[in-house]
């Protein structure tokens, strides 16, 4: 898949579920419960033991499957990022601007989407080539901060992720976010093995979307 078609797709689908879990099965429990669900972006991040095998099972899984899109998260520097595209992901997040991780995915024509928090940091991040940047952690901030940051740069494209729920999901949207990263909603804390649990938020999280994107 082309850089640009999964960065239509990402802005297409809203919203990208940050992926979590002890173990590789147990992450790709939770994305195919978050897809099941109707959340179709996923993030699945190098916290996960083994997450590169994770991220190629699910990237073959849901080769036939045109509206998921598989990428790394919590990528720390270019030997990361390499590893993660190399099991195929497709797009690449770090919770903080890496200038040689921006020259990795630009080589391998790959979206990096680095987490910025200030109107420097993106920036920096737009002059190295970056498409979308992450506002990290969002929960620092109150929707409106898009639009500061827009108005002197209205190319930036920008993704909270860190603090977005269902109450707030609309705001961010409605403030010129193009996509949104869900996390800690997604899974149940008291018992992290119910996917059922993970399924029904991802729905409402879909449903909700989907009415914003009207």
């Amino acid at each position: 898949m082309k850089k640009i078609d999964v960065l239509e797709k990402i802005k297409e689908i809203g919203l990208i579920a940050v992926i979590r879990g002890d173990s590789k099965a147990e992450a790709i429990r939770i994305s195919e419960a978050a897809v099941a669900g109707g959340i179709t972006g996923i993030e699945l991040t190098f916290t996960v033991p083994e997450a590169d095998l994770a991220i190629k099972e699910l990237v073959n899984q849901y080769k036939e499957a045109p509206r998921v899109v598989v990428g790394a998260g919590t990528v720390l520097d270019e030997v990361t990022a390499r590893l993660a595209i190399l099991a195929g992901a497709q797009f690449i997040v770090s919770p903080f601007f890496k200038a040689e991780i921006a020259t990795l995915c630009n080589a391998y024509q790959i979206p990096y989407l680095p987490g910025c928090m200030t109107i420097t940091e993106a920036h920096t991040a737009l002059s190295s080539g970056v498409d979308i940047i992450k506002l990290f952690p969002s929960n620092l901030y109150q929707p409106n901060i898009i639009k500061a940051f827009k108005a002197p740069m209205p190319q930036l494209n920008v993704m909270p992720t860190g603090g977005v729920t269902l109450d707030n999901m609309s705001e961010w949207f409605k403030a010129g976010a193009v996509a949104v990263g869900i996390g800690s909603d997604l899974v149940n804390h008291q018992k992290p093995d119910d996917i059922a649990y993970t399924k029904a938020v991802a729905k409402q999280f879909a449903e909700q979307y989907a009415l914003i994107a009207r």
